[in-house]
Order: C-alpha cells, then sequence, then structure tokens
C-alpha cells in the first residue's frame, strides 16, 4: 500500500510506494491526478515509486534504440527517447501546477536538473548536465581514462494545460545490464552508473529523504522556483 505524506505549507503532496507500480497503472493514475489538480479539486503530488523492469519510448524514440526488446515497452507522452525503469531506481514523478508556480516550461526543466542535482550532492555525488545531452552526468575518476562520464539519472516531461506529470528517474541500485537493451535516450557513447556503482551505499530511503530536503531549496516554500536555477 502506499504511504501518502500530510501536505506541505504550499499544499504539496509526497506519496511513496512500497510496492512495483505497473506502468500503464502508474499512468491512469498520474492522468487523473493532472486532471484532479487542474480542477482544484487536488493538491501538487511528488509521487516516489519503483516499476518492475521495462522500457518506455519518449516522443522522439527511435524504433533503431530498441536493441532488445526483453523487457515490456511501453509508449508514453513525455518528451525524449528510449528509457529503462526498473527495481532499484527511484521514478520521481512532479505533478505540479506550473500556471501558479511558473508558467514556463524550459524553467521547469531546469528546476527538476537543479533538484535531482542538489538531491545527489546531498548524498556525496557531483552530477552535472550538458547543453549538448539530457540527463544527469557523474564524471568517473575510478576509470583508466582520463574522461569519462556515465549517466545517473534521466529526465522526461510533459505538461498538459500547464500541470507538469512524468519527471526523474535516478538509479540507486538497479540492474545496470538491463539498460543494455536499449540505447538510453539515445546516447551510446557514455555509460550508465548509480549510486552503489559509484561507490555510495545509499538507499532508497536516503535518496528520498535528500529529495525532500533539496526540493524546497529549488521550489520554495511559497510554491514557485528558485531565483536560481536557470
Amino acid at each position: 500500500m502506499d504511504q501518502a505524506a500530510p501536505t506541505t505549507e504550499s499544499g504539496l503532496e509526497w506519496r511513496e510506494e512500497d510496492r512495483p507500480v505497473p506502468y500503464p497503472e502508474a499512468l491512469a493514475r498520474m492522468e487523473a491526478r493532472v486532471e484532479e489538480i487542474r480542477a482544484g479539486k487536488a493538491p501538487e503530488l511528488v509521487w516516489l515509486l519503483e516499476h518492475p523492469p521495462l522500457y518506455t519510448a519518449g516522443t522522439s524514440a527511435d524504433p533503431k534504440e530498441l536493441l532488445d526488446p526483453r523487457f515490456p515497452v511501453f509508449a508514453t507522452g513525455r518528451g525524449g527517447r528510449y528509457t529503462y525503469h526498473g527495481p532499484g531506481q527511484r521514478v520521481v514523478y512532479a505533478l505540479l501546477d506550473l500556471k501558479r508556480r511558473k508558467p514556463d516550461i524550459r524553467a521547469y526543466v531546469h528546476a527538476l536538473e537543479a533538484w535531482a542535482i542538489g538531491a545527489l550532492a546531498r548524498l556525496g555525488v557531483e552530477a552535472e548536465t550538458r547543453p549538448d545531452r539530457i540527463g544527469l552526468w557523474v564524471r568517473r575518476s575510478d576509470r583508466n581514462t582520463p574522461w569519462v562520464e556515465d549517466k545517473i539519472g534521466a529526465i522526461g516531461v510533459r505538461v498538459r494545460r500547464w500541470v507538469s506529470f512524468h519527471g526523474l528517474a535516478l538509479n540507486v541500485e538497479p540492474d545496470l545490464s538491463h539498460f543494455g537493451g536499449i540505447v538510453p535516450c539515445g546516447i551510446s557513447a557514455h555509460g550508465v552508473t548509480s549510486l552503489v556503482d559509484l561507490g555510495v551505499p545509499a538507499t532508497m530511503a536516503d535518496l528520498d529523504a535528500a529529495l525532500k530536503a533539496a526540493f524546497e531549496d529549488v521550489f520554495g516554500r511559497e510554491g514557485s522556483f528558485s531565483r536560481e536555477c536557470r
């Protein structure tokens, strides 16, 4: 059964699932909640969960990048290409009222990036963004090459009538071999990593706590975006 936290001062609800949620179920629940938020019938929601092993195809997905459909593949209306979801990965669905906060999709994506970077920093991981590729990247100092970067997090959003859904996926301890069935986000020149792969003994609960602490730094108590976001 999922666990809902009390809403915050800004009316935001946090919800954590203690079981993997099938993707069609998650999508249906997000769709319903978006309409409730838009109609003023429900508060904004940050939904923290895991999925069973699966691949999702964003609006820019290239079928050639589905290398081995060993898991179910779901088409989704979010931006981006192919991604993997599975146990050990924290999926963060952010359902926020951007019309009230800030009706700027690009600024919202930058805010998501800043939020994830801030949360990972609390766990001792320095993640960065790159102008030429989507996602959150970590420089590897434990490899025998002078410049290696691996992806630790993915971002894919959709906005309907200024209510956001979908969001982030951050790797805690997934089976990294499962990413081999796709070209993750269309990027083949770099690998994929996780907190545990980087030697950070963090748990899902540790990441959840970091996400909650970092959220206010970026999105603020009053329900806007931080001035520090690009």
